[in-house]
């Protein structure tokens, strides 16, 4: 018996109850099998019906429902959240599996809850939450639940609030709405709409609902990936390990435009950031503010660390304003910013960090530092005054003030200008991660540079993005690039020529030598 035909039977009395009860069983059999659900509930390739000329769900739909059904069947009491994330083209099917999900999840699960957000209210009200309204009505059980405005609730009053999905926009003002997604002992689902566009503090305040220890829980997030930076692009980079991703082009499925996208990449090249995005379902190379690319990044933190003897030790010092950002001392020797390492440190007043910055200034032989930059905005004059005192070679860099030029001729940076000294210093920065500097293998480090934006002000210089606005788009503290970039603050001459016995440290070529660069200072 096909769906239509069960839909249009009226069956009175014991006859009713009967066909009930078996739907009621066949669906309930279908509880980790969301698969088997879109196929039992809906009418496909039946002539006369919408799905008339569909057999079923694309191969990515039906791979995506798998994982799932996968997930569910984890050993054990205690169940890890199912974690899924779908980058796209345009035009594949991400509305019509939300939708099914949202049935599946509703019907095979008794007081199941879910939760669908997407990147705006429009696209909320307008996209998503209208198919799942054109799949209510094809649902073989679709009358066991209501379909209105901003919700999908059992049609049994008493379980109205305790059965249901909700359409819920969301404001990073107002973040609590997400912290409260609990559903202990039953289901919970939570889905993400055009995620690229969805603030780090959603994301945070939706981690929150995913403790509970006996709650079968699943969070999908779809998206074309148009940001390369945000937490949709740390499920395919830093938190791959959590997330089952799957990246799908628009090419690959049938019933989209072919002819269209063959246009867009005549128009714009084959491996543009616009067919990435838009075709390919990959995420641009450069995010369309994004100062330093994910790809350049990556590339660093991949790089061998070379240097010469003769190249001065430089440390940059970030000095903590806040009781949650880091104090972080960095040091580099020519293109090599990982051998001679590296400091992370918390809770430190300014004589007692001023000590700490001496202590790695001093370090022994060819680990001395030739010269020491430090931010002295607030409390960081403090430091530099006492690291000053103690003999130390240290210059302040005040981040707000006047960009001096003191490196563009020498960082492949001229006829770039610069609002201020750190977009100058985060400049020459790029430029030398273009020339193959090789940085810590630091996922957070790899965040903070390939998340600061920038634009440009009335100069038209460049001007990096304030660290308040990282902290209000869900990011955290750059201190750790801000260590870095200060390395580049102004340029060291070179030490004299050294000589004495070579050797490997790090895989640097080093050398032995009595000649003493604090001494000099």
């Amino acid at each position: 018996m096909t769906s239509s035909q069960r839909n249009s039977l009226e069956p009175a009395g014991d006859s009713k109850r009967i066909l009930d009860d078996l739907m009621v069983d066949e669906i309930g059999r279908l509880s980790k099998n969301p698969f088997g659900y879109v196929r039992y509930a809906f009418p496909w390739g039946e002539p006369g019906t919408e799905l008339e000329r569909h057999k079923g769900p694309h191969d990515w739909q039906r791979e995506v429902l798998y994982e799932i059904a996968n997930g569910l069947d984890q050993p054990g009491e205690v169940k890890q959240p199912i974690l899924i994330s779908v980058a796209s083209g345009h035009g594949i099917g991400k509305s019509a599996l939300v939708s099914w999900l949202v049935l599946w999840c509703l019907s095979t699960f008794e007081d199941s809850r879910a939760v669908v957000t997407a990147n705006t209210k429009p696209q909320l009200e307008t996209k998503t939450w209208p198919e799942l309204g054109k799949w209510h009505r094809l649902a073989i059980n679709g009358d066991w639940f209501e379909y209105a405005s901003t919700s999908i609730h059992a049609k049994n009053r008493k379980r109205k609030h305790t059965w249901r999905c909700d359409a819920l926009p969301w404001t990073k003002e107002r973040p609590e709405s997400f912290q409260g997604l609990h559903n202990e002992g039953k289901r919970l689902m939570v889905i993400f709409d055009e995620a690229s566009a969805i603030e780090n503090v959603i994301w945070e305040a939706t981690e929150g609902a995913m403790t509970d220890e006996s709650c079968q829980i699943l969070w999908v997030a779809f998206g074309n990936p148009t940001r390369n930076s945000g937490r949709f692009r740390e499920c395919f980079g830093r938190l791959k390990h959590r997330w089952i991703t799957r990246q799908v082009d628009s090419r690959s499925v049938p019933g989209t435009n072919k002819e269209l996208f063959n246009r867009w990449i005549e128009d714009y090249g084959e491996d543009s950031d616009f067919a990435r995005v838009r075709i390919k379902g990959q995420f641009p190379r450069t995010g369309n503010l994004q100062f330093i690319s994910n790809e350049l990044t990556r590339e660093c933190m991949e790089a061998e660390p070379i240097c010469h003897l003769e190249e001065p030790l430089v440390l940059g010092v970030d000095v903590a304003r806040h009781g949650d950002d880091e104090i972080v001392i960095q040091s580099r020797r020519g293109r090599d910013c990982r051998t001679f390492g590296r400091w992370i440190l918390r809770g430190m007043d300014t004589m007692q960090l001023a000590a700490k910055v001496v202590e790695v200034a001093r370090r022994p032989r060819e680990e001395k530092a030739d010269m020491v930059f430090i931010d002295m905005t607030g409390i960081g004059a403090g430091v530099l005054d006492r690291v000053r005192q103690l003999g130390v070679p240290a210059i302040g860099v005040n981040f707000g003030s006047k960009a001096d030029g003191g490196w563009i001729s020498q960082s492949g940076a001229a006829g770039e200008a610069y609002a201020n000294k750190a977009s100058e210093m985060y400049g020459t920065l790029r430029s030398q991660m273009k020339e193959g500097l090789a940085l810590p293998d630091d996922p957070e480090l790899e965040d903070q540079l390939t998340g600061r934006e920038y634009g440009y002000n009335a100069k038209n210089e460049i001007q990096l993005e304030k660290k308040d606005d990282m902290k209000d788009r869900g990011l955290s503290s750059p201190d750790r690039a801000d260590a870095l970039a200060l390395t580049y603050a102004y340029p060291v001459e070179n030490k004299p020529q050294l000589r004495g016995q070579q050797q490997t440290k790090g895989g640097v070529q080093i050398a032995e030598s009595d000649w003493d660069p604090l001494e000099d200072a």
